[in-house]
């Protein structure tokens, strides 16, 4: 039996992609800060789901996530789908101090330690959840877009740190574009319902994709961030486009 660790799974994304694991039959652990949530997700398939609350902001999520891999049984899967990030043009230094917390201090405290356990195990597989949004700098939201941009960056690294090495561990990162989740507080243009996301996820993962930019609307819409010149990107008013 395969074993997943979800990190974030306790709504949104995380949670669907967790469903669909066990659904194809892997033991699944889930982790996150609501307890309730974990609880009732856990009570309604015993055999196929432990839980772990967990906040990757504090010292103690690597143990935590130690604990949790104990209770699945070992490891095969770390699935990164924690983050945080707002709409943020003001700057506000408490909303963006939290995004950089949990998107770069949480994510490297968490990564790090699924790298090293699959680096002693001498197999794995991470992915995370990182974002269009880190294609290039976003006046609206910077903090979240630097943030996306890092963790694209650090996978790309610990890809090639575990071919320079031979660890045989496989990195993927996923790149959705907006998902109606309730990280969104406003409506979107391209808005993707959870399920199909997650789908596509699974499918991916399953297939050991290195990268997934979702769907084919984000990655047209990619490929035009990259055709403009920085000049040009910087007069770019992207809260009147998105939030029109």
């Amino acid at each position: 039996m395969k074993r997943a660790i979800i990190i974030g799974a306790t709504s949104g994304i995380g949670k669907e992609v967790a469903r669909m694991l066990a659904a194809k039959g892997w033991k699944v652990g889930i982790a996150g800060r609501r307890e309730a949530l974990l609880r009732q997700m856990q009570e309604s398939d015993p055999k196929s789901f432990e839980y772990e609350v967990l906040d990757v902001t504090r010292e103690d999520a690597p143990d935590r996530l130690a604990s949790l891999i104990s209770k699945t049984g070992g490891m095969d899967l770390y699935l990164h789908s924690s983050g945080y990030g707002m709409i943020n043009p003001d700057l506000d230094p408490e909303q963006q101090m939290i995004t950089v917390t949990t998107n770069i201090t949480g994510f490297v405290r968490l990564i790090n330690f699924a790298f090293l356990y699959f680096r002693d195990q001498k197999h794995g597989h991470i992915a995370a959840i990182s974002s269009v949004a880190g294609t290039r700098g976003m006046g609206i939201n910077a903090a979240y877009s630097s943030s996306k941009r890092f963790q694209m960056t650090y996978l790309t690294a610990l890809a090639q740190l575990s071919e320079n090495h031979k660890y045989n561990i496989r990195i993927t990162d996923i790149r959705p574009g907006f998902v109606k989740t309730d990280f969104l507080h406003h409506k979107y243009p391209m808005c993707m319902e959870v399920p199909y996301v997650a789908e596509k996820i699974v499918r991916g993962l399953l297939k050991g994709k290195r990268h997934m930019v979702i769907d084919w609307r984000y990655r047209i819409l990619i490929f035009v961030w990259k055709m403009i010149p920085e000049r040009l990107w910087e007069k770019i008013n992207l809260d009147k486009m998105v939030r029109k």
